[in-house]
């Protein structure tokens, strides 16, 4: 693809827009110089348009060489952007206001794209449910569309370690604005909330009870967020409601260019967005959205991702060895904005990494049609703890067995190790070995026989689990682990269903469950592609918790938040006949390369 490079740039600093109410937001713009009217791009964020982060996702000093306006706005209350900081309530109408203002801009054709990832990605969305006329496409990057699965709960489970962590990374600019007239209150007061963010994983996120969360209530920012933990999963409310895309999508009609990672905290939803505007997008245009997912986190795009070296092309710099992500991103614009037929639409919609293999591939749909849903059984002798017990995990279906059984105390949980994680830098995110988890009593392991041949698994991940609780509520944690052949067990997804909330999904308000009692839990683990290799084995692993990433269930039934209590809670795991625990994986054929015919003699 030719690019025009060389234009000179002008950049307009705090430049004002005008909202409907009257509130004034500021946005930085890069342009090219000179008479001309050219297409935009917006990115709304509320992290600083000034900050490093604000330019990370696309280059703007290179796009505007390109030929286009970009324009990075500070959302309502943040940094140089007037108004009050209410996380995600008033994004959508602002975005609205804000597309149509960059497309009457006298420099703006009337063409506008938007760009962004996690929040920022949000702000696209937001916007594009209200059907701005001058909104020509999108690429959301890492976000979401239900806030109850991934941004404050996984499963019924409080997302614990993002939001501790990002409520207290966004207090930053809320006291330097209660403190704008006073440098020494400002002072004492970022460097008091400096060190309740340094020492969050040694002491914070144990703060309990959680509706009194002390690293929040001691510096009055985000006070609101833990007070009332119930509103968390109440459809209904206004919060919860202005984050929510899921049901919206219906009235998007700019496509989408949806980017991801397998390690990402919100893969599921970038998955479902795609499909979903694929397949019910309003618009021809909308039906158009692509897909593309990495082997990324929420915030690490290159190689390598945790301990993993994925190889060179696995990295967004320079994707399958072809383009880096912001030329990447220009071509989709140049096709919807420009007019330039790029060769994008002709193309795969979805093109993924496959770890194990560590390559790129091109697919048509989402799942894939060929994957084949593979139930892989729960078997042990009745004694599945840690990696010395005899769990085991294969394709038949069980018979008589015994259950396993440990005991989950909240007081000493699973400690976070890898995962799709967004939290303080003590816990890292992507795939790290697995072993010292799994060499705890209180952690059941279940691993196949060594492979005699590659399986390949892509596509969505659940785990269907039997199991009793001697607590009235309680939590079951399962991760899917690939082992290689000198044991090194690498993480690929994981998920968690709180016991109360196990119905949640289907639309049932929580309840707690009679102890003694075995129930079937459907844990979600969202989706993953990776090629266990010959000699390597599939292992799952059941636990209790995960914590900081998610709360500790107190096992006390409680209100949500209340407890300052802990209890031991005694589970059973079943797998037998009449209770068949098992993980369903997709497996995709592999499909040996030809032959060559032998030569003519």
């Amino acid at each position: 693809m030719a690019m025009q490079l060389g234009q000179q740039i002008a950049v307009d600093f705090d430049v004002p827009a005008r909202m409907r109410d009257g509130t004034i937001l500021r946005a930085n713009v890069y342009r090219p110089v000179g008479e001309g009217k050219w297409p935009v791009l917006l990115t709304r964020l509320p992290y600083g348009k000034d900050f490093p982060m604000a330019t990370s996702i696309l280059d703007p000093t290179q796009v505007a060489r390109r030929g286009y306006v970009v324009i990075i706005q500070d959302t309502r209350g943040r940094m140089r952007s007037g108004g009050e900081w209410m996380p995600f309530i008033n994004e959508a109408l602002d975005g609205v206001d804000t597309i149509e203002w960059a497309s009457r801009l006298h420099y703006s054709n009337g063409n506008v794209g938007v760009y962004g990832a996690s929040y920022f990605g949000y702000t696209q969305w937001s916007a594009a449910v209200h059907q701005p006329a001058a909104l020509k496409a999108m690429v959301p990057l890492v976000t979401w569309n239900d806030p109850l699965n991934g941004v404050m709960l996984r499963g019924g489970a409080i997302e614990l370690g993002s939001m501790a962590s990002w409520n207290l990374m966004m207090g930053l600019d809320v006291l330097m604005r209660r403190h704008r007239g006073d440098p020494q209150a400002l002072g004492r007061s970022i460097s008091m909330l400096a060190q309740e963010m340094d020492s969050l994983a040694q002491s914070g996120y144990s703060s309990l009870p959680l509706s009194e969360f002390a690293p929040f209530k001691r510096h009055d920012v985000a006070h609101y967020y833990f007070e009332n933990l119930v509103w968390q999963i109440d459809r209904e409310n206004n919060q919860v409601k202005s984050m929510t895309i899921l049901g919206k999508h219906e009235n998007v009609t700019a496509p989408s260019f949806n980017i991801g990672g397998w390690y990402d905290i919100f893969l599921k939803d970038t998955l479902d967005n795609f499909k979903i505007m694929r397949e019910q997008g309003s618009t021809a245009e909308a039906r158009q959205s692509k897909l593309l997912i990495g082997p990324w986190t929420h915030s690490g795009y290159s190689n390598p991702i945790g301990e993993l070296n994925f190889g060179f092309a696995s990295s967004a710099a320079f994707i399958d060895l072809q383009i880096d992500l912001t030329s990447l991103q220009v071509r989709w614009f140049d096709h919807w904005l420009k007019g330039i037929d790029t060769g994008m639409l002709r193309e795969a919609p979805i093109k993924l990494f496959v770890m194990g293999a560590n390559v790129w591939r091109d697919e048509q749909e989402w799942p894939l049609a060929r994957a084949v849903d593979t139930r892989y059984y729960l078997h042990s002798g009745g004694q599945a703890n840690s990696l010395r017990g005899n769990g085991l995990l294969s394709t038949e279906s069980p018979g008589s067995e015994s259950p396993d059984q440990y005991d989950y105390d909240p007081a000493h949980p699973v400690i976070t190790r890898g995962g799709a994680l967004l939290m303080t830098p003590e816990f890292r995110p992507g795939p790290f070995d697995q072993r010292e988890t799994e060499s705890r009593e209180d952690v059941l392991v279940y691993t196949t026989p060594v492979l005699e041949q590659d399986v390949e698994v892509t596509g969505p991940i659940a785990v269907h689990l039997w199991a009793s609780s001697s607590a009235p509520d309680t939590d079951f944690v399962a991760r899917l682990v690939d082992v290689y052949p000198n044991g090194y067990a690498q993480n690929l997804n994981d998920g968690i269903i709180r016991a109360r909330y196990r119905n949640f999904s289907k639309g049932e308000q929580p309840t707690l469950i009679e102890p003694g009692k075995a129930y079937e839990y459907e844990i979600d683990l969202w989706a993953t592609s990776n090629v266990f290799k010959a000699g390597h084995a599939i292992r799952l692993d059941i636990t209790s918790s995960n914590f900081p990433r998610w709360d500790r269930n107190p096992n006390t039934g409680h209100d949500i938040g209340a407890d300052d209590e802990l209890a031991v809670a005694h589970q059973t795991i079943l797998h037998d006949s009449e209770h068949p625990s098992y993980i369903v994986l997709p497996v995709v054929p592999i499909v040996a390369p030809p032959t060559a015919p032998p030569p003519e003699q």
